[in-house]
């Protein structure tokens, strides 16, 4: 196999995880997910992405914190970053294809909302991940230091399938960035990207059954030739 081949594999292979067995990664195959991960490109080499991983107690202890303010309402979200304004079009039409099949997978009517306020709320579980990353950048870089660290995420997720470890990548962690800051002792001139929960999957688990599509290379590229 090429090596693109080998690339395009992983790509295809990684998948957002949202349930996993309870079963710790060891340290030294997280040292190397980081470890390749570095070696993505960043503006000036900057390398501006900083993780905190939480393992043990420390995972339940923030996900007994996040789910108690997110049930609580206090304190309110309050992301670093502003999300976006909306969603049209095809991009409306991707985020809703993907949760319509989310839905589906675990026995969700589309208009339960209860039941879908349920799901929503097993983002702030880690959906029993053993482990979450916080993935921040400093704030003076604003965002071409979101943007270089959005290539390690990417780069992190592969690493971490290559070894056969599962992740999902979650804005909706860091909407609360002020309680994470103070959980994991973040400087405030640091923003909050975003987590990525991880371990191993469940794969018997109906949430972790279903792929979504991704555009064609058509709908991507627009050729100039003059």
């Amino acid at each position: 196999m090429t090596q693109i081949e080998t690339l395009n594999q992983i790509l295809q292979d990684r998948y957002s995880c949202r349930a996993f067995l309870p079963d710790p990664v060891p340290d030294a195959d997280l040292t190397r997910i980081i470890d390749t991960a570095r070696h993505v490109p960043s503006w000036c080499n900057a390398q501006p992405w900083q993780v905190e991983i939480t393992r043990g107690s420390a995972t339940d202890r923030l996900r007994d914190c996040l789910m108690a303010a997110v049930q609580s309402g206090t304190p309110a979200p309050s992301p670093d970053l502003d999300w976006p304004t909306e969603y049209r079009d095809e991009y409306l039409d991707r985020r809703r294809t993907c949760g319509f099949q989310l839905y589906s997978a675990v026995g969700i009517d589309r208009s339960d909302r209860e039941g879908r306020s349920r799901q929503m709320l097993r983002n702030f579980c880690f959906f029993d991940a053993p482990h979450v990353a916080i993935i921040h950048s400093p704030a003076q870089l604003g965002p071409y230091g979101a943007m270089d660290s959005g290539g390690f995420v990417t780069a992190f997720t592969l690493a971490a399938t290559a070894l056969g470890v599962a992740t999902i990548a979650q804005a909706a962690i860091a909407a609360h960035a002020p309680l994470l800051k103070q959980q994991l002792s973040i400087a405030d001139d640091r923003l909050i990207l975003c987590a990525i929960s991880l371990g191993y999957a469940d794969k018997h688990a109906p949430a972790n059954s279903f792929r979504t599509d991704r555009a064609g290379t058509d709908d991507i590229i627009r050729w100039h030739d003059t």
